[in-house]
C-alpha cells in the first residue's frame, strides 16, 4: 500500500476534486466512491489475483482503480469523460501497471484488447456503472461475445434486484433472462447512498456476474429468442399471446402464435413473466422451425 491517504479516503477525494477544478456531469451520471471498505469488496467479490488482466469501465478519478491497481497484474481503465483524463495521469502516476484510455467503452474493440494483452483469456470486468448505461453496456459485453471470466459492478440496486430475480417475482423480467443466459448473477453486497460523491438518490450494490462458458440453453436463432422475451415483457398485465401478437416486431399471426403456445405445452392464459427460460428456448425454437 501506497504511504499517502488513497482516494477512498473521502478528504483526498475533495482535495483532487478541488485540485482540477472539477465539476460532476449530470449527462456521465458521476458518482465516485468514499468508502474503503465497499472498495475492498469489490475487489474481493472480483476475485481479483496477481495473475488477472482487470477492464475497469468508468474509473471516475482513479479511485477504484488504485485497488485494482494493487491486487491486479495488469489495468486497463477506459473513460468516457475527457476531463478527467489529466485527473487519472496524476492519480494513478505511481502505478505502472495501469493505462488509462479515452473512449466509449460501447466503441471499444474488447475482443481486440483481450488478444493483445491477455492472450485471448478470459479477461474480469470491474466498473462502477452510471445507472442511465448499465443495461446497454452489460449486454454490449455479452453480445460482442468478449472473452470475460466475469463481470463485477456497482449499480444501481433496482437493477442488480432484477438481474438476479427468478420466474414469478415483481423484479423477473427481460434483464433478468437476458443476464441468466450468460451468466450466473451473484448479489455481492448492498451500497448506501452515504458511500459516494455525490450523494445517489437511490441504494446500490454490487454485483458480480460469472460468466458461463457455455450458454444456459441453446437456441437455433437467438435474435428471435431475445425477441421474443421482449414483446412477452413489453405488457406485463397481459398473456403471453397477446403480448406476442402486439409487437410489430414479430410476423406471427394470431392463430400460429395460439398453435405455438399450446403446441410447446403451455396454458393459452399464461403470462410471460410465468416462463422459464428454457420455456422461451423451446418456444423460440418452435416458430424457427415453422420458416422450414
Amino acid at each position: 500500500m501506497r504511504a499517502e491517504p488513497w482516494l477512498g479516503d473521502p478528504q483526498r477525494t475533495i482535495e483532487v476534486l478541488q485540485k482540477y477544478g472539477f465539476k460532476f456531469q449530470k449527462k456521465f451520471g458521476q458518482n465516485f466512491l468514499i468508502d474503503t471498505h465497499v472498495l475492498e469488496k469489490i475487489v474481493s467479490a472480483a476475485e481479483i489475483t496477481e495473475d488477472d488482466f482487470v477492464l475497469e469501465i468508468g474509473p471516475g478519478i482513479g479511485t477504484l482503480t488504485q485497488y485494482l491497481a494493487h491486487a491486479a497484474r495488469e489495468v486497463v481503465a477506459v473513460e468516457i469523460d475527457r476531463n478527467l483524463i489529466p485527473i487519472l495521469e496524476d492519480t494513478l502516476s505511481e502505478w505502472d501497471n495501469v493505462t488509462v484510455i479515452h473512449e466509449d467503452v460501447l466503441k471499444l474493440d474488447l475482443n481486440a484488447l483481450a488478444q493483445e494483452r491477455n492472450n485471448g483469456k478470459p479477461i474480469k470486468i470491474v466498473a462502477n456503472l452510471p445507472y442511465y448505461i448499465t443495461t446497454p453496456i452489460i449486454m454490449g459485453l455479452f453480445e460482442k461475445h468478449v472473452p470475460m471470466e466475469s463481470i463485477t459492478v456497482m449499480i444501481q440496486k433496482e437493477v442488480a434486484l432484477r438481474m438476479e430475480a427468478g420466474p414469478g417475482t415483481k423484479d423477473y423480467g427481460a434483464l433478468s433472462l437476458a443476464v441468466q443466459f450468460y451468466s450466473e448473477p451473484y448479489l455481492a453486497a448492498n451500497v448506501p447512498p452515504n458511500c459516494f460523491m455525490p450523494r445517489p438518490q437511490v441504494g446500490s450494490a454490487v454485483i458480480r456476474l460469472n460468466c458461463l462458458k457455455e450458454k444456459r440453453v441453446t437456441v437455433q436463432d437467438e435474435g428471435l429468442l431475445f425477441a421474443l422475451i421482449r414483446a412477452s415483457f413489453n405488457q406485463r398485465r397481459k398473456t403471453l399471446l397477446n403480448g406476442l401478437k402486439n409487437d410489430a416486431s414479430l410476423p406471427y399471426e394470431r392463430e400460429v402464435l395460439e398453435k405455438a403456445i399450446a403446441d410447446c405445452g403451455f396454458s393459452a392464459s399464461v403470462r410471460g413473466e410465468a416462463l422459464l427460460l428454457e420455456d422461451f428456448a423451446k418456444l423460440s425454437d418452435y416458430l424457427t422451425d415453422l420458416k422450414k
